[in-house]
């Protein structure tokens, strides 16, 4: 039987334990109160934009483009491109996989950081399928085989394949790095032609395409992009797209199927992702926002005027996409041997 002293020190134990609830109580609600109206006064502050690659690349391009377009929907609230280039884009991939998961920090992903690496590197420091949540792919862009006319003979891959049969060193074909996708879309389109090209890696764009104009190497598979400012200056020839269909930026230059090449079909893509653990409130807002954005009669016309189709799709769509691409540029990594170091 319980005496009166004990009665009284239970009393006591059970009123501090009612107290620091109430108190614990009062503090989550500001938290619960924040977080059930994140996505409607998001953003309160500037979002940052991580793209892996220089200022004037493609993925450059679409990011300045997207931000413009998203500051202008939010109240003019600002929206920085944060360039981190390096190893391909990981450096970046890795800084935007563990960054506060608050909305504040994304990050324009593009297929060798989400759907190459997995296959091409032993051991990357993110996993794309669980580090990130796609928000929304923004544009997708073929490939353009080039060539300079200067140094190579040829108005059509088929004379390009026959010239590059005739060369005593072979086929040297430009990348704009180890393990991206025209990487192997090069080792693609050797085995398309029946003949093994040598692919020499440049670390940029502008590295890559003065080897083309010096003659150290006769073709590189540039973006659409990139070619297409090359080609109407008359400095490159345009030899085969890679696309479904024709690209309008470059009307004239048929695909690689119109010419008999009917495995030749492989594009890129750059889009939206986020750190895994963001709220979904915030992500189904930033999805939303980001399809207005590019979807937007200005926003669709600049992107196509740079060479882009406009796709601006949802996050289930998205990640059907990282997913399926994931598996296909996987079989053309094991067909070639890659492994990153």
């Amino acid at each position: 039987m319980s005496t009166p002293s004990t009665r009284r020190t239970h009393l006591r134990q059970l009123t501090r334990t009612a107290a620091a609830l109430a108190v614990a109580a009062a503090s989550l609600a500001p938290w619960t109160t924040a977080q059930a109206q994140s996505a409607a006064g998001y953003p309160t502050k500037p979002v940052r934009i991580i793209v892996g690659f220089p200022a004037g690349t493609g993925p450059d391009i679409v990011a300045r483009l997207l931000a413009q377009k998203l500051s202008e929907g939010w109240g003019n609230m600002g929206v920085i491109v944060d360039n981190k280039p390096g190893a391909g884009g990981l450096i970046a991939a890795n800084e935007a996989a563990h960054a506060a998961p608050d909305g504040y920090t994304l990050m324009l992903g593009e297929t060798g950081q989400l759907s190459i690496a997995p296959s091409s590197y032993n051991k990357l420091p993110y996993d794309p399928q669980k580090d990130f949540a796609a928000v929304s792919q923004v544009v997708s862009s073929d490939f353009v085989l080039l060539v300079n006319p200067q140094k190579v003979p040829s108005k059509n891959v088929k004379e390009f394949v026959e010239w590059s049969g005739k060369q005593p060193n072979g086929m040297f074909l430009a990348t704009f790095g180890a393990g991206t996708p025209g990487h192997f879309g090069a080792f693609m389109f050797g085995d398309a032609v029946k003949i093994k090209p040598e692919a020499v890696h440049y670390k940029t764009t502008g590295d890559a395409l003065g080897g083309l104009f010096s003659g150290d190497v006769q073709g590189v598979f540039a973006s659409v992009g990139l070619a297409a400012p090359n080609v109407k200056a008359g400095k490159l020839l345009a030899l085969g797209s890679t696309g479904a269909t024709r690209a309008n930026a470059l009307p004239d230059t048929p695909t690689m199927k119109e010419q008999g090449y009917n495995s030749l079909e492989f594009t890129s893509w750059f889009g939206i992702v986020a750190p895994a653990k963001v709220p979904a409130d915030i992500l189904a807002k930033l999805s939303a926002d980001i399809q207005k954005a590019v979807k937007s009669a200005d926003g669709k016309t600049r992107l196509e005027e740079a060479g882009f189709r406009v796709t601006g799709t949802s996050r289930e769509d998205f990640t059907r996409i990282i997913s399926a691409d994931t598996v296909t540029w996987g079989k053309a990594v094991a067909a070639t041997g890659f492994k990153a170091d």
